[in-house]
């Protein structure tokens, strides 16, 4: 009975047909298979698959079941040629139009790194160009052998037996997705984790979950700073503050300083009244000098409290740039304001002079500076 299905298949068997049938013997280049044929059919190396095999077992063992077409029928020589790749081939082909037309996206393992890109075996030989396999510059592929990556057809022509396929557009997509998600969820006054990505003139642009968001220069510290990579490097991870958000023109403004303490709230911590600091005259006005006594933080010097000696306006015994010693008065953070005195620090320095001098006084005549210059009475 067996022997007579065999007879009809074998007589019913066109090149062409697409049959099922079991490997039963391995050879290096090539297999037999069971198809219900008089003989067994031949599997060439070469027809297994789109991609160079190098032998047969490589991809088939015994007892495996294979869908072959018959591409050589010979009854009178009982030889019968089938092929693997060319139903795999077909199948493949109406998939990956479907995926073209719709977009959809497909896996694939790389297979081999040749000149130009990379190769994979989709049922049809696919190949990446080097140009579409990541969003930058890839200057070495040999670690992508063996790696799966998803992936878009993006050209497609199965007469010339064309397959191009791109990760570069899987990629752009996922980044523009992440782009709209972070857009749409970003609020001024989010305090948020950045790498900075680039450096310019007039500031730096920090990546925040797949938009960039631009830091000027003047967001970058409390201090004055000339250009960017003074207290910067591409890569770099920061907390930045979201002042702005156009989400229209997909423009965030950032701000560096804004996340860290400030130099009047870590003056605060160290400047206490009736401390003697010295400063830097940074600019005078007609009611007084301005003394830069900590980074960032100026207090004004009235003029009343310039000299011990009246003053008409602070230009008159001060300059800018000068460094002077300065009392303070009172500070108020909150209002970033500092009272100093320059009369005050001149006092002191001439009171002790006067203590000193009398305490040194050995002459027994019961002298004291004061005595001698009598304006200096009234400082003890």
């Amino acid at each position: 009975m067996a022997e007579e299905m065999k007879s009809v298949q074998a007589t019913s068997l066109q090149v062409g047909d697409v049959v099922k049938g079991k490997v039963v013997q391995v050879e290096n280049n090539q297999a037999l298979v069971d198809v219900g044929y008089k003989t067994e059919a031949i599997l060439p190396v070469s027809e297994l698959s789109s991609l160079h095999i190098a032998q047969v077992s490589d991809v088939l063992s015994v007892g495996d079941e294979v869908e072959v077409k018959v591409i050589r029928l010979n009854d009178e020589e009982e030889k019968l040629i089938v092929s693997k790749k060319a139903v795999d081939a077909e199948k493949a082909w109406k998939e990956l139009q479907h995926k073209y037309e719709t977009g959809e996206t497909l896996t694939a393992t790389v297979a081999d790194v040749v000149k130009g890109g990379l190769v994979v075996d989709v049922g049809v030989r696919g190949f990446i160009p080097a140009s579409h396999v990541e969003l930058h510059f890839v200057e070495d592929f040999s670690d992508y052998k063996g790696k799966e990556l998803t992936l878009k057809v993006i050209e497609i022509d199965p007469e010339k037996n064309k397959l191009i396929l791109s990760r570069k557009a899987v990629l752009e997509e996922e980044a523009n997705r992440k782009k709209e998600e972070t857009l749409a969820s970003l609020e001024a006054g989010q305090v948020l984790e950045g790498t900075v990505q680039r450096l310019t003139d007039f500031g730096a642009f920090v990546d925040i979950g797949g938009v960039d968001g631009l830091v000027h220069v003047s967001e970058l510290a409390w201090h004055r700073v000339g250009h960017p990579s003074e207290v910067l490097t591409e890569g770099d991870h920061v907390k930045v503050k979201v002042l702005k958000v156009d989400r229209e023109n997909e423009r965030i403004s950032l701000s560096l300083k804004e996340t860290q303490e400030g130099p009047w709230d870590q003056a605060a911590k160290q400047i206490e009244p009736g401390q003697v600091l010295k400063g830097t005259v940074k600019r005078l006005v007609s009611f007084g000098a301005f003394v830069e006594v900590y980074p960032g933080v100026e207090g004004l010097v009235h003029v009343s409290q310039i000299a011990r000696r009246h003053v008409a306006t602070p230009a008159d015994v001060l300059e800018e740039g000068q460094e002077v010693q300065v009392k303070v008065l009172s500070i108020q953070p909150e209002q970033k304001r500092i009272s100093l005195s320059i009369k005050e620090v001149e006092q002191e320095e001439a009171r002790k002079e006067v203590e000193e001098f009398d305490n040194n006084n050995q002459n027994g005549l019961n002298v004291t500076l004061g005595d001698v210059y009598p304006e200096l009475r009234n400082l003890k």
